[in-house]
Formats: structure tokens, C-alpha cells, sequence
């Protein structure tokens, strides 16, 4: 396919130092280079945040991570759009695809991401999500879900994806019908395991904190909700709503130190706790591994997906016809900053999307 392309103008968010959001500057009319011969150019219509973008903007990642964020960085690492022009060696895709970009180009397809390949990946070690217009690599982007809107697209990248991994990577371990799983709170990677588990058969029990909240999780097909506030130890308390109190086929933890403790009296003997997060930040007494010993079970630690589970799970989502949540509040490309302050109050319901469009 030819890779000339339209004359674009566009806008995007740079961060030329990382010293919070309000380093962030928007640039009106950006320019656009050659397209390289392994490159797609996309017209990006929708991208959505993860916590990292916070910690990046902060520049909060300890060395040697913290020196590895590209200069005049372009933030974000989920984004949706479609394609307007190919590379000459591009063989995957043509003009008018609809894509989601995946975070971590430079690994193979069944490769699972490090920390170092994170911070290697889009909106960190290379240009992100917050633009109009951009050229990725092929290996940066996968087909999005036929079934789904831009803005619901643009959630997969890092929370959709890590949800799939923490549910159905383990081979011998995938969550069946019938199995039991826990979830934890309402971001974007415990609201899609919900939706996940929920299509899958799986029995699911949700925390939170929220009463309102609550009630949404039950809509999402939740069994039951715990409140993590009235009941700190909720582990216990979930363990008895599964049979016999047996515990959970699977804990999705999101927390890290802060829930891990729980988590880990919650699962069944053998089961499995997914350390997949660690939003709840540092603990006065961080779990020993040893815990684990208790329960007699797997702890497995995930960041984001391979490749190929990623396309996987595109494909589950346009059989099952599994529709992402979206916060009700969606943002224009104007209020980046905006978005990203109430993603630091924790005050949204799965994930912030930013329209750019």
C-alpha cells in the first residue's frame, strides 16, 4: 500500500519535564514527519488513562526507570482510531482499519512484559496515545473489537488486557463456568476481570467502598459486594460467600501490600491470587511470601498481556458481545489535565476516556 498521507494538522500533549500534571502542554498544529516503511500512521479518535500516567507525569518511577522517559514525551498508552496511510514493509493492516494500540511493541507476540519493557513501551519509553495523529509501529497496534465504539476501544490496552491475563493465562488455571472469582474495587482492570468472569460462568464477589458503587457492580452481574471500609477484614468475609466457605478459584488483586493479606485469606487451598496492581500504595507490613504457605496456593504476578492474548481477547469480546465501561464523565482533548485530577481523586467508575475527536 502506498504510505503517502494527507496533509494533517493536529494537536497532541507533550510533557517537555515531568513535574506533574501541570507540566502537561498542549501544541496546537504539531508537525508530522516521513512515515517509516514499518510504520502505520493513525488518525486517533479516543484514548483512556491508567495510573501510570500519574507516575510518569510525576516522574515517581525509582531508578534507573525514571531516566528512561523519551524527551518531549507524548503521554498515554491506550488509544483508539483508524488507519489512514501504511509503510512499505507494513503487511498487517490497510487505510481504514480500526486498531487499538498495544503498549509493548518490542517484544514478541508470546513474550510477557517486564517492568523494563513497560517503561520501554508507548507513553513512556516511546511517543503515546494523547494526540490526534500519530505513526506506530506495526507491532504497536491489533484490530479492534468490530462490536465496540472508539471510546470503549480505547479502554483494552492496559486494563482490558491485564484483566484477560489475570483470568486466563495460567494454562491448567483459566476461569471456567462455575468457578469463583474475587474482584477488587471499581478501576478498569477489576471492572473488565467483573465483565470477564461474569461472560465466562464464573460466580463473581466484588469490594468497594461505596454503597453506590455497590449497586453498579451488582448491574455488572456481581453476586456479591463486599464494603472493604465497614468490613477491613473482608477476605474472611468474602471466603464465606463462596461454597461452603471454600474460598476463591481466583483473587484479581489490585492492591498490592495494602490487600494483599486479605486476598491471600480468601482464596481457596490451591487457588489462585493474581498480584496485578498496586494502587493501594506502601504498607506498615508488606506480605511476606511466606503467607502464601497459609493457603497453600499460587501467587502469580502479571503486568499487562502478551500479543497474542490480546487478540484473544478481541475476539472474545466480539462473540460474547462484552461492552468495556466507560466513566460517565468523558473528557475532550482540551481537558487532558482535567481527566487526569479526577483519576488522581479516585473519583471515576472504571475507566476515563478522553475523547480527541
Amino acid at each position: 500500500m502506498s504510505a503517502t498521507e494527507e496533509n494533517v494538522s493536529y494537536s497532541q500533549w507533550t510533557l517537555p519535564e515531568a513535574n506533574g500534571i501541570d507540566s502537561l502542554k498542549l501544541v496546537q498544529s504539531a508537525p508530522i514527519g516521513p512515515l517509516g516503511d514499518n510504520e502505520v500512521a493513525v488518525e486517533l479518535h479516543a484514548a483512556s488513562l491508567n495510573y501510570r500516567e500519574l507516575v510518569i507525569a510525576k516522574n515517581a518511577f525509582p531508578p534507573p526507570w525514571s531516566s528512561t522517559m523519551r524527551p518531549n514525551l507524548i503521554p498515554g498508552s491506550d488509544g483508539s482510531g483508524v488507519v489512514k496511510a501504511v509503510g512499505s514493509n507494513v503487511s498487517s493492516f490497510n487505510p481504514g482499519d480500526r486498531v487499538v494500540t498495544h503498549m509493548t511493541p518490542h517484544l514478541g507476540p508470546n513474550s510477557y512484559p517486564t517492568f523494563g519493557d513497560i517503561c520501554a513501551g508507548l507513553g513512556h519509553g516511546a511517543d503515546g496515545t494523547l494526540r490526534q495523529y500519530g505513526h506506530f509501529e506495526q507491532a504497536a497496534l491489533v484490530r479492534a473489537p468490530e462490536s465496540l465504539s472508539f471510546e470503549e476501544a480505547a479502554t483494552l490496552t492496559c486494563s482490558g488486557l491485564t484483566a484477560w491475563n489475570a483470568l486466563f493465562g495460567l494454562e491448567g488455571r483459566k476461569v471456567n463456568s462455575g468457578d469463583w472469582a474475587l474482584v477488587q474495587g471499581t478501576g478498569g482492570v477489576s471492572v473488565a476481570a467483573l465483565q470477564f468472569a461474569v461472560t465466562a460462568g464464573a460466580n463473581v464477589v466484588a469490594t468497594t467502598s461505596s454503597e453506590a458503587k455497590a449497586a453498579r457492580l451488582k448491574a455488572l452481574g456481581a453476586k456479591h459486594v463486599v464494603n472493604y471500609k465497614t468490613t477491613p477484614e473482608w477476605g474472611p468475609a468474602a471466603r464465606e460467600l463462596t461454597p461452603q466457605g471454600r474460598g476463591f478459584d481466583v483473587v484479581v488483586d489490585i492492591g498490592g501490600d495494602t490487600t494483599l493479606g486479605e486476598s491471600l485469606k480468601a482464596v481457596r487451598t490451591e487457588g489462585l491470587v493474581v498480584a496485578a496492581g498496586m494502587i493501594g500504595g506502601s504498607a506498615e507490613s508488606p506480605v511476606p511470601m511466606m503467607a502464601a504457605l497459609t493457603t497453600v496456593c499460587i501467587v502469580r504476578g502479571i503486568l499487562l498481556g502478551t500479543k497474542a492474548q490480546f487478540e484473544e481477547m478481541v475476539q472474545f469480546i466480539d462473540k460474547n458481545d462484552v461492552r468495556p465501561v466507560v466513566d460517565d464523565k468523558v473528557f475532550g482533548l482540551d481537558e487532558a489535565k482535567e481527566a487526569m485530577r479526577m483519576l488522581e481523586r479516585q473519583e471515576h467508575f472504571s475507566k476515563i476516556v478522553i475523547k480527541l475527536r
